[in-house]
């Protein structure tokens, strides 16, 4: 096992240190009968995130909707076509109106535009789909690309997963339950970099609900599943060629995105290898969604802006 995976398990062990001070500033339950669009916006595009992914994510029920108190993104085996590029690059393109057609339908909501935040603690009660081929995202990109364009201005992945459930020999039980908390940070792609942690993580085997965090500050971000700590990161380990400020560029407002991309470099590269699609459809949960601050913070900023990256 890797020395850091080593690490990770250790800060597992003890609980995350609580603070007293937390107040929730915004948070979704899903307790209506649809999805909140003051709170939620959808990418529709086939572009595949930037990673050769295979979905279009669409705005339809049929891949996101309100059920039973929570939200439920589905990934369909179903062929649809949609914008061949997202929002942000159908600006600058020649052919804005190009069309794409893929085998596999999703979705990707994000609070962009409507909510973002600068430091404090976010937290996200879900279940994730299995597969070779899965890769459920939450993450938060930048409300403005004030540093530059990805990676310049970073990119916060609170939780990632890629093919759980498949067999994996170095995993315990012998099937992949690893899950990643990841900063993308420094110049422009190509010459981007990240740091992060991936840990063993039997539990999101058991088919049910697990909460999965970031607590975040100016000097350090410390990633958390169920309460409990599985990596930091601080300060000195991240950089922007857009700034020499330190902090930067984690020192301003990011809005969260919640998704489920198929396949993509980092899913298909691992396990089995490719995209399985079998069992159809896959399902992500989400029971809630909950960001809190603490007095000093930032409150919520409504700034829009460009952002990009994957997933």
């Amino acid at each position: 096992m890797k020395r850091a995976a080593v690490l990770a398990l250790a800060l597992l062990a003890a609980p995350a240190a609580a603070a007293d001070n937390w107040t929730m500033v915004w948070s979704d339950e899903f307790d209506g009968d649809k999805i909140d669009r003051s709170k939620w916006g959808f990418d529709v595009d086939c572009w595949g995130g930037g990673n050769d992914e295979h979905q279009c994510y669409t705005k339809s029920p049929r891949n996101a909707t309100i059920e039973d108190g929570k939200l439920v993104i589905t990934a369909r085996y179903e062929r649809v076509t949609g914008p061949a590029l997202p929002e942000h690059l159908r600006r600058t393109s020649a052919t804005p109106e190009a069309e794409a057609t893929r085998d596999i339908s999703s979705a990707r909501l994000s609070t962009r535009g409507k909510a973002s935040w600068r430091y404090g603690k976010v937290e996200v009660r879900a279940k994730l789909p299995q597969g070779q081929g899965t890769w459920p995202a939450i993450w938060m990109l930048p409300e403005k690309d004030r540093y530059g364009t990805w990676a310049a201005s970073g990119e916060i992945d609170i939780l990632e997963a890629v093919n759980l459930g498949v067999p994996c020999a170095k995993c315990p039980g012998g099937r992949e339950n690893t899950i990643l908390g990841t900063l993308h940070f420094g110049g422009k792609w190509p010459n981007n970099k990240h740091k992060g942690e991936e840990v063993p993580f039997p539990e999101v085997l058991d088919g049910g609900f697990h909460t999965y965090a970031i607590e975040w500050g100016p000097e350090r971000i410390t990633w958390q599943v169920d309460g409990k700590t599985y990596a930091v990161r601080t300060a000195d380990e991240w950089s922007t060629t857009g700034s020499k400020v330190r902090g930067a560029p984690f020192d301003q407002p990011f809005h969260l995105i919640l998704n489920l991309a198929i396949g993509g470099k980092l899913a298909e590269t691992r396990g089995l290898g490719g995209v399985r699609l079998d069992s159809y459809p896959k399902r992500m949960e989400i029971d809630w969604v909950r960001v809190w601050q603490v007095p000093e913070a930032k409150g919520i900023s409504a700034e829009t802006g460009s952002a990009q990256g994957g997933k």
